[in-house]
C-alpha cells in the first residue's frame, strides 16, 4: 500500500507542478464517477492537499445522469465518514434524454454533462475542475485521433471552459489504471460502475485490447507514448506549416531519413 500511494502521489506531484495545475487559493472540484480512477484522483488530491507548497483546497460531486448499475448510497456513506465535501447532482435533462432518446450517442451524453458539471461547480465556488483520465486514456485518445480522425492529438493535462471561468485538469496523466486499480481496492470503498463503462465493440474497446496485447511484449508502451506526445518533432510530420518546403529557414536539414534505404 505504501509503495503504491508513494508512487502514486509522485506522479500526480510531477503533473501538477509540470502543467502548472494548482495554483495557490484554488478550489478544486474533482468529478467523482463513482469509479476507480476518479475515487484515486481524489483521494491523491486530498493528500496532496496537505503537503503541497500552495493552498487549495478539494471538493467533489457526482452527476447522477441514469447509467450507474448500482446504487450510489454506499460511497456517498464512504465520503461522508471521510468528512469529504461531496454533492450529488441528479441531473433531470439527462435523465429525460435517457427516457425520450435511449439510444443517444456519446457526444450528447457529454454535452448534457458538461453543462451540469459547469452549473455544480459554480455553486461550489469551484475554479477549478479535476477529470480522473489516466495515462491509459491519453493514450488512447492519441491512438484514436491518429487512426481514427486523422489529427495527431490527445487529450491535454490542462486546458480552459469556453468562457475562461474553469480550468480544466487531468493530474493522472502519469499514471496508470494498474496503479488506480491497485491503490482503490486498497481503500476498501465500495467502487460504482457506469453501464458505459461495460461497452464492448467500441473504438475504445478495440484500443484497449491492442494495447493489452502489444504490451506482453513491450511492457513500457504507455511510458513510450507519453514521451512521444510531449517530444513533438513538427519538420517529420506532413503539415505544411511547419515546413521549409523553399529552404528559407533554419530547419534542421540532416535529419536520417526515417525508412531505411533497401
Amino acid at each position: 500500500m505504501r509503495d503504491i500511494e508513494k508512487t502514486l502521489l509522485r506522479k500526480v506531484g510531477e503533473a501538477v507542478a509540470r502543467f502548472k495545475m494548482i495554483r495557490d487559493s484554488d478550489r478544486v472540484a474533482v468529478a467523482l464517477s463513482g469509479g476507480k480512477d476518479s475515487l484515486t484522483l481524489l483521494e491523491a488530491l486530498l493528500r496532496l492537499r496537505d503537503r503541497a507548497p500552495v493552498e487549495f483546497s478539494v471538493c467533489a460531486f457526482t452527476v447522477e445522469q441514469g447509467k450507474f448499475l448500482r446504487p450510489f448510497e454506499p460511497l456517498g456513506e464512504y465520503l461522508k465518514q471521510r468528512g469529504i465535501d461531496w454533492t450529488y447532482h441528479r441531473d433531470n435533462p439527462s435523465l429525460r434524454l435517457l427516457d425520450e432518446q435511449p439510444d443517444h450517442g456519446c457526444d450528447l451524453c457529454s454535452r448534457f454533462r458538461r453543462r451540469a458539471v459547469y452549473q455544480i461547480v459554480r455553486a461550489l465556488g469551484a475554479n477549478v475542475i479535476a477529470f480522473g483520465h489516466t495515462a491509459d486514456d491519453f493514450c488512447e485518445s492519441f491512438l484514436r485521433n491518429s487512426l481514427f480522425t486523422g489529427r495527431v492529438s490527445a487529450l491535454p493535462p490542462v486546458t480552459y471552459s469556453r468562457e475562461r471561468d474553469f480550468r480544466l485538469i487531468r493530474p493522472l496523466v502519469y499514471v496508470t489504471e494498474d496503479t488506480t486499480a491497485k491503490f482503490a481496492e486498497s481503500l476498501g470503498a465500495p467502487l460504482i460502475p457506469c453501464g458505459c463503462s461495460q461497452r464492448t465493440g467500441t473504438v475504445r474497446s478495440t484500443l484497449r485490447n491492442m494495447m493489452r496485447d502489444l504490451e506482453k511484449d513491450y511492457p513500457h508502451l504507455k511510458e513510450t507514448l507519453l514521451s512521444a506526445m510531449a517530444n513533438i518533432v513538427t519538420e517529420r510530420l506532413l503539415d505544411p506549416r511547419f515546413l521549409d518546403l523553399d529552404g528559407s529557414s533554419e530547419a534542421k536539414t540532416d535529419l536520417l531519413p526515417l525508412v531505411p534505404e533497401q
